[in-house]
């Protein structure tokens, strides 16, 4: 008869079995597993360097762009704008301070000068705003001698408002200081925009630089204040140019809206890389090229030409 003392010793035996089983197959287990994770560090350093490195070639390279604006933009705009005067509407903030020093020093170099900065803020294109931006711009506070649109649309309105006090018609005499003044007085009081600078006088061109796009479902009700906006300004005086990224000129962004739109893609310029040397250029060009009044679609999106043409001196 089997006694209680061989049952305890077998199951001990089959326990260490076991257990010797779990180890043995486990170090069996944890080399591969452990040689696959080594290699996966070492591969995750070796693309760290790759990236150290691609970074570095990036920054050598934009610091080549630059030496290449400051040598060779002021030849290629030379003359194309002289004695033109230009403002410039950064209409959201992934429009840095950067970008508008840039354009406004090729501006220079071509001859212009740039007539003030007016930042628009979200509030401009805000739904919300709307009813207070209406009764703004039909009440009583509003300068005498302007002529407002038949329209309900309060960014028709709005932007026809700025168009007369912000633009030199081409066949007509500046707008009145005093109007600038207290149409920028009342819009800043709203929110709705910031001027920049010392003072903001009336331009014969605009550039309206704008970036990313709308989100949400007020998207399109957006693009469609800031388009009237570039269409009363380009109409207004002696043609406006819109600059903005890449992302810009997708369905959602200003440039996108643009050239959605045939009749709109045909009077109104848009370059879509304004973040590279080569946009900033194009930007000024295609403001000669408005002064002329031929407009085009320039940058890096579907049917955009590369660069605007250049001046007959600059080829």
């Amino acid at each position: 008869m089997i006694d209680f003392r061989y049952h305890l010793v077998s199951l001990i035996a089959v326990f260490l079995a076991v257990a010797l089983g779990i180890v043995i197959g486990t170090t069996a287990l944890n080399e591969p597993i452990l040689a696959d994770i080594e290699n996966q560090v070492a591969a995750l350093e070796q693309d760290k360097r790759d990236l150290e490195d691609r970074t570095r070639e990036l920054e050598a390279q934009l610091d080549t762009s630059e030496e290449f604006e400051e040598a060779v933009g002021p030849a290629l705009v030379d003359g194309t704008l002289t004695d033109r005067s230009v403002l410039l509407v950064p209409t959201n903030d992934t429009v840095t301070p950067e970008t508008v020093e840039a354009v406004s020093a090729l501006i220079g170099e071509a001859g212009g000068s740039v007539s003030g900065v007016v930042r628009l803020q979200p509030e401009y294109t805000d739904p919300a705003t709307g009813a207070a931006l209406q009764s703004f711009v039909t009440g009583p506070g509003r300068p005498a001698g302007l002529q407002l649109p038949e329209s309900g649309d309060t960014g028709v309105l709005v932007a026809s408002l700025l168009a007369q006090v912000l633009m030199v018609p081409p066949d007509g005499p500046a707008p009145d200081t005093a109007a600038i003044s207290s149409v920028l007085a009342g819009l800043s009081s709203l929110d709705v925009l910031v001027p920049e600078g010392a003072s903001v006088t009336p331009a014969d061109h605009a550039v309206l630089l704008t970036g990313s796009g709308f989100t949400g479902d007020d998207a399109e009700t957006r693009n469609a204040a800031l388009v009237a906006l570039a269409t009363a300004l380009d109409e207004q005086g002696r043609g406006a140019v819109i600059a903005g990224d890449v992302p810009s000129a997708r369905p959602n962004g200003l440039i996108g809206a643009v050239r959605a739109d045939p009749a709109l893609a045909s009077s109104v310029s848009t370059v879509d890389n304004i973040a590279t040397v080569v946009g900033r250029i194009s930007t000024v060009l295609a403001l000669g090229q408005e002064s002329q009044g031929t407009s085009g679609m320039y940058g890096t999106g579907e049917d955009a030409q590369p660069v605007p043409p250049l001046p007959v001196a600059a080829q």
